[in-house]
């Protein structure tokens, strides 16, 4: 997978790691690939929301151990 822009959240909490990708994806063209690294499992149904609510496409979620990674595509 191509992707332009990766972010490392890992040690923030709800809602920082939800915010630095706000503020990544409007830097972003549209069609544009993030990657969001995580360590709050809180983050898993937060990106889901978050895509939801935002028309951002969550094209992937992995854990991997006691990481998350959120692969969002920039509407």
């Amino acid at each position: 997978m191509d992707v332009q822009r990766e972010i490392d959240t890992r040690g923030l909490n709800c809602p920082l790691p939800i915010l630095k990708a706000k503020k990544a994806l409007a830097e972003m063209l549209s069609g544009e690939l993030l990657r969001v690294v995580a360590t709050d499992p809180g983050s898993l149904r937060d990106f889901q929301a978050f895509a939801r609510q935002t028309g951002n496409e969550l094209v992937e979620q992995v854990t991997a151990g006691a990481e998350f990674v959120h692969i969002l595509r920039r509407r």
